[in-house]
């Protein structure tokens, strides 16, 4: 069955984006009331319970994305019982998954302590907030999580993403309403807890409605659970490796530099990552019709598509870092306001940007690569630039000096993309499913992107340069600057890009499914 790549891709980017609306306004409100009720170190133990928590789902193993792209070629072949087979599988390890997770969590209990430098809120029993933290993320793999496996087989993660929306916004107007009326965290972790449940719940609802036919039933046959684990083995490397770069970077600054160091780290963080969801929303609407096109199609249909998806994505990437560029200091002096613990020195943000960037510009290989599972090429590539990264960070952190001890961690998650996994990673692509000779192509396009990346961020950030007001309306004046300048160098420098991308997007096509 060959599925409907651009009306889903459609729909999947419309909800994406919405999703992402909810995930910037709530989420900033949130963090807002967070410093101004409860203070930094309140945020601080937010943002190491969510570190540890992510290195605790390294028990998930990547048996989620590995089932999912399994269910491509049999979605491709509208093999229904195959997919069950698939589905009663994966249900059977995501039980496993969550008691896993929650011993593993368990067993840290007694080492809690040692993670947090200085002092912790006196009204806090980190124990107790710690293993509600813990349930929140266990109970998930118990309550039916695996049921959105079927919907990203069919490239329908609008699906989701549209519950995931109306659940956060009705979490976040409870949990402000906590935070309001009795600013007590352990209510507002509970909430939490409830809502994940309730989000579970009505994804099997939809899952039952849209594919009533696919349900957990039958058993995998021998080899096919064997190439499942391979892929699992493979993926947990890659996990691994994530963790390592990503999760470490809280626990190291919160282990060497306390609490409030990790607040301001969180707050840039939270602003680069906040933005990489425009881009995201982009590329992963797409990684269900990359896998039901690789299934379908010659590679070279397959390569016009990654390099069409990627333009797309260079695109909003680039746009994106120009804004930042302009905007990221004055916005995070205003938000927090200028409270000096949380504020870093310029090169903070623009290192912010740089990682966004090169973070960014290789986000549609991998999801490409991910759609094709080849995971196994390069499965020691993240677990190395993992560690790189990890040796860096406590590195820079003993070695520069105070004050930038916290761009310390964020150059040296930079060097080990640059040097090590984009290298291995575009090495894998255009060997193992593309060709040296496509790759040439896909080069020549990226240094491109990234001389336009450059002159588009110098110049919006010259216009936001030259309004010499400040506070609020000085940040609302800069943003509307840097839109405009940013904006209109945009079209006049992908002009053909967009007029080709609007021109497939809103045509109108037969429905496939």
């Amino acid at each position: 069955m060959k599925l409907d790549f651009t009306g889903n891709t459609r729909r999947n980017v419309i909800a994406a984006g919405l999703n992402k609306a909810v995930g910037i306004l709530f989420p900033f409100l949130n963090r807002t009331l967070f410093l101004w009720l409860l203070g930094p170190a309140y945020l601080g133990l937010n943002g190491l319970f969510g570190s540890i928590i992510g290195v605790l789902m390294l028990a998930e193993l990547g048996f989620g994305t590995a089932i999912v792209c399994s269910m491509y070629k049999p979605v491709a072949e509208d093999k229904r019982e195959q997919l069950c087979a698939y589905l009663c599988f994966f249900r059977t390890v995501y039980r496993w998954v969550g008691g896993v997770i929650f011993m593993a969590g368990v067993c840290l209990l007694p080492f809690l302590r040692t993670l947090v430098k200085g002092n912790v809120p006196p009204d806090i029993d980190l124990h107790i907030l710690y293993m509600l933290h813990l349930l929140n993320t266990a109970v998930s793999y118990f309550f039916f999580a695996y049921r959105g496996a079927v919907l990203n087989a069919y490239h329908r993660q609008d699906v989701v993403t549209n519950i995931r929306s109306l659940v956060s916004v009705a979490q976040y107007i409870a949990v402000f309403l906590i935070l309001l009326l009795t600013r007590n965290y352990y209510l507002y972790v509970i909430a939490t807890i409830c809502f994940t449940m309730i989000q579970n719940l009505l994804v099997v609802r939809e899952a039952r409605r849209l594919f009533p036919e696919i349900e957990p039933r039958g058993q995998l046959s021998v080899r096919r659970r064997r190439k499942v684990l391979d892929d699992v083995r493979s993926i947990f490397m890659h996990q691994i490796g994530a963790v390592i770069t990503y999760s470490f970077d809280n626990v190291v600054v919160s282990a060497f530099l306390g609490l409030v160091a990790v607040a301001a780290y969180g707050n840039y963080w939270y602003v680069c990552s906040t933005v990489a969801g425009l881009p995201w929303a982009v590329y992963n609407s797409m990684i269900g019709g990359f896998g039901n096109r690789i299934h379908t199609e010659t590679r070279e249909e397959n390569f016009r598509l990654f390099m069409r998806a990627n333009r797309l994505v260079s695109i909003v990437v680039i746009w994106c870092a120009a804004m930042m560029t302009a905007l990221y200091q004055p916005f995070v002096y205003e938000w927090t306001k200028g409270q000096p613990e949380l504020m870093c020195h310029i090169l903070t943000p623009l290192l912010m940007v740089l990682f966004f960037y090169v973070n960014q510009s290789r986000q549609t290989l991998l999801s490409f690569k991910s759609a094709a599972s080849l995971w196994r090429a390069d499965r020691w590539k993240p677990v190395i630039a993992g560690l790189v990264n990890l040796g860096l960070n406590i590195t820079f952190i003993r070695l520069f000096p105070a004050e930038y001890k916290l761009d310390g961690v964020i150059l040296s998650t930079i060097l080990s993309f640059l040097f090590i996994q984009i290298p291995w990673e575009s090495r894998v692509m255009f060997t193992a499913f593309f060709t040296p000779d496509q790759a040439k192509n896909y080069w020549i396009f990226q240094a491109r992107s990234a001389v336009l990346a450059l002159l588009l961020c110098g110049v919006t950030w010259g216009a936001a340069v030259l309004i010499p007001v400040g506070g609020i309306v000085g940040l609302l004046l800069k943003g509307m600057a840097s839109a405009a300048v940013s904006g209109t160098l945009t079209v006049i420098l992908f002009r053909s890009d967009l007029r080709e991308m609007l021109q497939k997007l809103l045509r109108k096509r037969a429905p496939e499914r």
